[in-house]
């Protein structure tokens, strides 16, 4: 099925493809890209997608794959079949250079194709060869130019050429000194005419000088002589410069004859380099844009991870502007999401965010998004964007929509996403807004996928309603009286009618009396969310100082327990020297002692045998205790500790257990840890994703309680 252009056109998807075209390199692939629209044929755009991701891991990942430096060979491959013809000298370096390039490209996936298999499956038509390389050397050196042994005939030429060459201007050189001093020579000598030398004479001396006039200077002050004694000699060079002509086109055709043989190769050059050629765009305009692959469903699904709007978040770069991201999710529970909000706060963009972002995806290009965000196909992107009346056709703003949305209501599906900016508008206000509100509940009954920006009461409240629908709304400062650019989904936002116009200037008295003109309940109603988003915006502060403190105080008590932890070392370490010096020095007194007792003077034969006895039986009594301390060390590490068993936690009762099995989507559970209360959003396996307010995070199954 084919695009909406409209869509296309509303989205500003031909600002991509321009930033996409100028990153190709050839005609081929700049045209494809121009052609380039989102496809509805789901196995081929993962293809595609998989490709280029693999072909993104190469780059950011520093692989050394081939510079794409090549020529197209169209021109190549017209010849080629043609019988007798011959290829221009230009042509064989183009298939020369295509010919190394995918040499190279065969060897960077020789022992790849495991890490990339979908990139080495491009390589099944072509093949490792050096004849077409070798072939082309033979003829024509480093410089493209044809070598003088391309042929034993053209060597004999060549050398025959040379010799007369030289003896040319040997011969010229000579004449032309001669005349100097004769004086008959104008101050610029000599000069070429038909690839010949000839001396510039002064056209008063012309009949002194033997030889063929050639011309003349426009003024007729110069005359250009060919010497008599170079005539046949140039004669003749030009006859062998022919049967070098002649003998270089015979060359060429036999090689062209040998090229040719290849031509299902070298048409499989032309394919596969044009087609890494594309690939190579879409992954530098990826890397430009800081894109990724999210991941993809086979159901409709979108949910966005800090996307962002491509377009907005490039001009604000090149301004220096910073550019908030947004989270989006819509599933089978919230298929249909309604932004409401002030005026200028970024409803619009975020409708223009999920929808280019999803055109990007289904014409095979990466996102930018988180990677672990998650999106899905559809068969159609439809959209009502901006004021598009025509004034050709005499259509209003109003007569176009109502045309679109018929045209919406006939073939909208659940693979559907519909994109609806200022749903409702370009008529009687109460009128519209009860038309709206019937559209929105036939394209609900369709299981269509939508997100619509409104600033209707009733479209809200429709979306409150109905099962699967669901608000959101774009949070407004309501003490600078600013737009935060933020989204927040979950409840409809107030227009900020009356904080927009203060903030643009209108007087504050003209502001009560339009509050005057206004029914009373419309009035408190939009205070009401007023102050509901100036709540909700107040608690997520909280809660997310909360969770930072959290974070805090862990990072601090892991940094506690780290110091201590290297203390006590330090402490153990400084026992244990202390303990081992005091033995030393005992040791060290009680020798000391037994050195004073002994006596070296004395005439008794065994005046110091006590003393000597005395050292034996402490040396034996020193000597058991370390063997002692030896055999207790040894011991203690054969037996396991039983008191280490001992103190291991008891395994949990059966009861928690159970309670964690009545866990499903839409519980509310405790975070065990930090007594936490969040929401389960989605169950896979063990690992819960559940929302505490507006954090999102992927819990353990074992690391919650149940609450209800």
């Amino acid at each position: 099925m084919l695009f909406d252009e409209q869509s296309l056109k509303d989205l500003e998807f031909n600002t991509i493809l321009n930033w996409l075209e100028a990153f190709a390199i050839g005609e081929t692939a700049r045209e494809r890209i121009r052609q380039l629209t989102p496809n509805s044929k789901f196995d081929y755009i993962r293809a595609e997608l998989d490709r280029l991701q693999e072909f993104h891991n190469i780059k950011t990942e520093g692989e050394p794959f081939p510079a794409l430096d090549f020529d197209e060979l169209k021109k190549e491959l017209k010849i080629l079949p043609v019988k007798n013809a011959v290829l221009e000298q230009e042509g064989f370096v183009r298939i020369s250079r295509a010919s190394l390039l995918v040499n190279a490209i065969l060897h960077f996936f020789d022992k790849r194709e495991k890490e990339y298999p979908m990139l080495s499956g491009l390589l099944s038509e072509v093949y490792f060869t050096k004849e077409i390389v070798d072939a082309i050397d033979k003829v024509f050196d480093r410089k493209g130019a044809i070598k003088d042994d391309a042929s034993p005939e053209l060597f004999l030429i060549r050398q025959k050429i040379s010799v007369v060459r030289n003896q040319v201007n040997r011969n010229f050189d000579k004449e032309m000194r001669r005349l100097l001093k004769e004086g008959v020579l104008a101050d610029t000598k000599e000069a070429f005419i038909n690839e010949r030398r000839v001396l510039a004479v002064v056209s008063t001396h012309k009949r002194k000088i033997s030889g063929t006039v050639s011309g003349s200077s426009k003024t007729g002050s110069l005359t250009f002589i060919e010497p008599q004694i170079n005539i046949e000699l140039n004669n003749e060079l030009e006859m062998l410069i022919d049967d070098e002509r002649k003998e270089i086109y015979r060359i060429l055709q036999a090689l062209t004859r040998d090229i040719a043989g290849f031509f299902p190769l070298i048409y499989a050059y032309q394919d596969l380099l044009c087609e890494f050629d594309f690939i190579s765009a879409k992954t530098k305009l990826a890397l430009d844009l800081n894109c990724n692959l999210p991941s993809i469903s086979d159901e409709p699904h979108i949910e966005l991870i800090h996307a962002f709007h491509p377009i907005l978040w490039k001009n604000n770069k090149i301004s220096g502007k910073k550019t908030l991201p947004q989270s989006v999710t819509l599933n089978k529970f919230s298929r249909f999401l309604v932004i409401s909000g002030p005026n200028a706060g970024g409803k619009s963009i975020t409708l223009k965010t999920i929808g280019l972002i999803q055109i990007m995806l289904q014409s095979g290009l990466l996102v930018p998004c988180d990677p672990n965000s998650k999106l899905s196909f559809f068969q159609y992107i439809l959209s009502d964007i901006g004021d598009n009346q025509s004034i050709e056709n005499e259509l209003s703003t109003y007569s176009y929509r109502l045309k679109r949305m018929k045209y919406f209501l006939e073939i909208a599906n659940r693979r559907t996403l519909l994109l609806l900016d200022e749903f409702g508008t370009g008529s009687d206000p109460d009128l519209g807004g009860a038309l709206a509100e019937v559209f929105f509940e036939h394209l609900y009954n369709k299981k269509s996928f939508g997100v619509i920006t409104t600033h209707y009461g009733n479209i809200k409240l429709k979306a409150d309603r109905l099962q699967n629908a669901i608000n959101g709304c774009m949070l407004f400062d309501t003490e600078t009286l600013e737009p935060l650019f933020r989204f927040s989904i979950g409840q409809p936002g107030s227009s900020f009618t009356f904080e927009v116009a203060q903030i643009n200037g209108i007087p504050i008295e003209l502001i009560e009396e339009a509050k005057t003109k206004v029914d009373e309940q419309k009035v408190n109603m939009d205070q009401l969310l007023s102050e509901l988003q100036r709540e909700k915006t107040y608690l997520e502060r909280l809660n997310k100082e909360h969770v930072e403190a959290q974070q805090m105080a862990e990072e601090a008590r892991l940094k506690h327990q780290e110091s201590k932890r290297k203390i006590d070392a330090k402490l153990q370490q400084q026992a244990e020297f202390m303990e081992t010096n005091s033995k030393f020095i005992n040791g060290g007194k009680k020798l000391k002692t037994f050195i004073d007792r002994f006596q070296v003077k004395s005439r008794k034969k065994d005046i110091n045998q006590p003393l000597m006895e005395e050292v034996r039986k402490y040396l034996l009594v020193e000597k058991s205790k370390i063997e002692e301390s030896r055999l207790k060390e040894k011991l203690k590490n054969a037996v396991p500790q039983k008191e280490n068993s001992k103190k291991k936690k008891a395994p949990k009762p059966e009861q928690d257990i159970h309670q964690r099995d009545k866990i499903q989507v839409g519980s509310t559970v405790k975070l065990i840890e930090t007594k936490q209360s969040g929401t389960v959003e989605e169950i896979n396996g063990n690992m819960l994703t559940v929302a505490f307010g507006f954090l999102r995070m992927k819990v353990e199954r074992n690391k919650l309680s149940f609450v209800k």
